[in-house]
């Protein structure tokens, strides 16, 4: 996004709901991760999904004193999301496949002398566009995509089934946010409801309460719902769902870099995930301490690595310190070896499920969140 001084630009991010079927695998990735965390603080995973027309496939590497059973893991999800009815061709009634197998060696004695769980980069960032020191587009559609489960949940809007994404365009004005300029819902319904009806429900019940709750307003005409004017039949029968494919969603809507690797179903030892929470912790405290009003943290790992290989930030001109202490604070706050992220934001519990909808950032229940 460029944002020159006096220009007015705009910026766009989306969520998923959690019923979408990559968060689905998203989730049981997640509660997996966490079944062995609450049994093992020292076990390893890395668990994928794959969630398809009436099956799921769980695969992956567990290294880990503990006994799970992923089959009703999987369907406790699924039915908890939602999907229970066989008509959606994907129900806790749908076949499972596990094909889940012990942590190779090779790289299990990397980790075992607390190095990284694997090669790659990452980044963390955070800005004053909201109170959580994140940016206003993303924060805004995972708040829709959250109201857009609740009012399904409630009963609410009773007709609303599961799955279902959000999209938000924002007007910046001096590289400030100014007005939404358009919201896109998108979300399954029964037949028996027209559009029409379902757009109003949506803006009543959905768009004007989020909307509010950041000082936002829009008018009905730049609400977009279904886009194609018809869904019904939302879930994995109708696309296909991935642990890990919603990566800019995870993190900063594309307003931010991200790192190569996803989170979900890898416990914290993989820097994928547990570098990349330091990099916000890191990176939010900056912000949060007055030291820049935008601060992006860049980590790098190699695997078996203790330390990181590059740890520095970008303040993008808005640093109120010089670099150098900017850098000795961020050493200060947290260590970034890995056992000293493990210990410093003490991850190594069964905390992960929640983190797999809605976004793993800007959400105080995190330790990754946490001011000091």
């Amino acid at each position: 996004m460029s944002q020159l001084n006096g220009r007015v630009t705009t910026f766009t991010s989306e969520s998923v709901c959690a019923g979408h079927p990559d968060k689905i695998c998203d989730q049981i990735s997640d509660a997996v991760l966490d079944a062995v965390l609450a049994q093992d603080p020292q076990g390893r995973t890395a668990i994928e999904c794959l969630a398809g027309n009436n099956q799921l496939i769980i695969a992956g590497e567990i290294g880990a004193k503990a006994k799970i059973d992923f089959k009703k893991i999987a369907k406790d999800q699924i039915k908890r999301l939602g999907y229970t009815d066989p008509k959606f061709n994907f129900s806790d009634k749908s076949p499972i496949n596990v094909y889940v197998h012990e942590q190779s060696p090779e790289i299990a004695v990397g980790v075992k002398k607390k190095g990284a769980g694997d090669q790659g980069m990452m980044f963390g960032f955070a800005c004053r566009e909201t109170t959580a020191l994140m940016p206003l587009p993303i924060m805004i559609a995972h708040a829709l995509t959250k109201r857009m489960d609740t009012v399904r949940e409630e009963n609410i809007i009773k007709y609303l089934r599961p799955d279902g994404k959000s999209q938000v365009t924002i007007e910046y004005r001096d590289g400030k946010p100014y007005k939404v300029i358009q919201v896109v819902i998108a979300v399954p319904h029964k037949e028996s409801v027209n559009l029409d009806e379902v757009k109003d429900d949506v803006y009543d019940f959905i768009v004007i309460p989020v909307l509010e709750i950041f000082g936002f307003k829009i008018n009905k005409d730049d609400l977009v719902v279904n886009g194609t004017g018809i869904w019904h039949h939302g879930g994995p029968a109708s696309d296909c769902g991935l642990t890990g494919r919603k990566i800019v969603v995870d993190t900063y809507g594309g307003y931010a870099r991200v790192g190569g690797g996803c989170f979900s179903g890898k416990e914290p030892s993989k820097v994928d995930r547990g570098g990349a929470y330091a990099a916000r912790f890191l990176a939010k405290n900056i912000v949060a301490n007055k030291l820049a009003d935008k601060a992006e943290v860049r980590l790098a790992y190699f695997i078996g690595a203790k330390k990181p290989t590059m740890q520095d930030v970008e303040t993008f001109g808005t640093a109120k310190k010089s670099h150098k202490v900017i850098l000795s604070f961020m050493e200060k706050i947290l260590d970034t070896s890995v056992s000293g992220i493990l210990e410093g934001l003490d991850l190594q519990r069964p905390i992960y499920l929640p983190t797999a909808s809605y976004g793993h950032f800007g959400r105080d229940e995190f330790p990754w969140e946490k001011i000091v």
